[in-house]
């Protein structure tokens, strides 16, 4: 009886390290994915050329999906580490897309972790859409605009060129930042719907061998 509880137990034991070499290994994978994503960018506002569209996020929400938000928010770890090998910002670009990725990651993981479904993973996603909007503001005003000497008058400039309505900073962040991040995360997040299921297998380690 003994032995057999010990045999049981390293069996366990050996199963948890298999789990944790596995999930290593795939957040590795998604890392680095999300790190070549992140070099390929769009610009969505001529006028405002810094603000790029990107979908190194993607990676970042499958793996947030499939293992966890901590999980989600290593990934997010090693892309920005791995960004700053090509970074032209110095780091801060790296810097503010974490903080906007957590804003995403951690509500859409944990949501989606306590309720397994479809209706789990849309809650999810529409949480994690609003922080990072949330996240994005605020990134963008204390951390963005001030270390790259963004002045009020050069975002009032380019801003005013798409929406007359930009007349200050913050009306930039309400047309500009907020709407831009919207279009974002919200494409990341359909594309994260559409393809998460399909990909499970694969993610979990379960891909069908032939």
């Amino acid at each position: 009886m003994e032995l057999n509880k010990t045999n049981t137990q390293n069996a366990v034991n050996h199963s948890r390290k298999k789990m944790s070499v596995r999930d290593m290994t795939t957040m590795a994978i998604l890392a680095a994915i999300a790190a070549i994503l992140f070099m390929l960018e769009i610009v969505v506002f001529p006028a405002v050329p810094f603000y790029k569209l990107d979908f190194s996020n993607l990676p970042v929400l499958l793996g947030a999906f499939a293992m966890g938000p901590i999980q989600g928010v290593l990934i997010l770890a090693i892309k920005a580490i791995l960004g700053l090998l090509h970074s032209t910002s110095g780091g801060v670009g790296e810097l503010a897309d974490f903080i906007v990725g957590c804003g995403m990651v951690i509500p859409a993981g944990l949501i989606y972790h306590r309720n397994k479904t479809r209706a789990g993973a849309l809650t999810g996603m529409l949480a994690g859409t609003v922080c990072a909007i949330l996240a994005a503001i605020l990134a963008n005003y204390f951390i963005m605009f001030p270390a790259f000497g963004i002045t009020e008058e050069a975002l009032v400039g380019m801003g005013s060129k798409l929406f007359a309505g930009v007349t200050d900073t913050w009306s930039f962040i309400f047309y500009i930042t907020a709407l831009f991040n919207l279009i974002k995360f919200v494409i990341i997040s359909v594309v994260g719907y559409l393809i998460y299921k399909p990909l499970s297998p694969i993610l979990h380690g379960h891909a069908k061998r032939h």
